[in-house]
């Protein structure tokens, strides 16, 4: 763990804060782009906290599905010592995407607080409970992520369009039950979707998002064991 803050962006202490603060630029980027161009929120909350309750659990599970995929091609050397497995880079890479969200999420809340939004859900639990959806959902990716990339290398750039489509998708910029129903109903399948609709509920509950909890938690769990059945029975023998 110590390691994988380390080694990222520069090989120094500031490096990992760099890790950090990247998905807080880019959620206040969209910010500033929407505030500027006054477009209006589509909820009674304001743009800024509209726009940050969309992309902060969008890029949380974003970015941990990406850089538990990365960890293994950045750390395979590791493995060479016979102390240390694949499962071990993994679950270091785990837990230190899941502290950099945290840490990214209280930035967030203190910037918002800062510039006179209160980022206090109505419901806290249901808001925290999204959230923690958003890492399970990521880690599952992630680790089926791995399986892929151990027979397709290519899927590390391809994973990287692929999510670009499903962030413009997901309803960070918009609300998807404005839709037609058809095309809603079809976005529903996306459970980065009804993530973003279970952060967003927190703060307006009476906007009545309907949400398949139990189709979220299946996504994030079954992947996470099929990823986890591929590296035990199929990466491992690989190497």
């Amino acid at each position: 763990m110590l390691r994988d803050m380390r080694t990222r962006f520069g090989g120094s202490h500031i490096g990992y804060a760099i890790v950090v603060l990247w998905p807080v630029v880019h959620i206040f980027m969209l910010v500033a782009i929407y505030v500027l161009r006054k477009i209006p929120s589509p909820m009674s909350m304001s743009t800024t906290l509209f726009i940050a309750t969309g992309a902060v659990p969008a890029l949380m599970f974003q970015y941990v599905s990406r850089e538990v995929m990365k960890a293994v091609v950045m750390n395979r050397p590791l493995t060479y010592y016979p102390q240390v497995k694949l499962i071990d880079v993994l679950f270091a890479r785990i837990i230190v995407e899941i502290v950099t969200g945290f840490l990214g999420l209280m930035i967030v809340f203190a910037i918002l607080y800062a510039i006179g939004v209160d980022p206090m859900p109505l419901n806290p639990f249901v808001a925290m409970t999204g959230y923690i959806a958003a890492i399970l959902l990521g880690i599952g990716i992630g680790t089926i992520n791995v399986g892929i990339i151990a027979f397709f290398p290519g899927w590390l750039m391809g994973y990287a369009l692929f999510s670009i489509i499903l962030y413009l998708s997901s309803g960070v910029m918009f609300l998807p039950n404005m839709l037609p129903d058809e095309i809603y109903q079809y976005l529903r399948y996306n459970p980065v979707v009804q993530i973003i609709e279970w952060v967003r509920l927190a703060y307006e509950p009476q906007m009545g998002f309907q949400i398949d909890y139990l189709y979220v938690l299946l996504w994030a769990f079954g992947t996470l064991t099929l990823g986890l059945l591929m590296e035990r029975h199929i990466i491992r023998k690989m190497n």
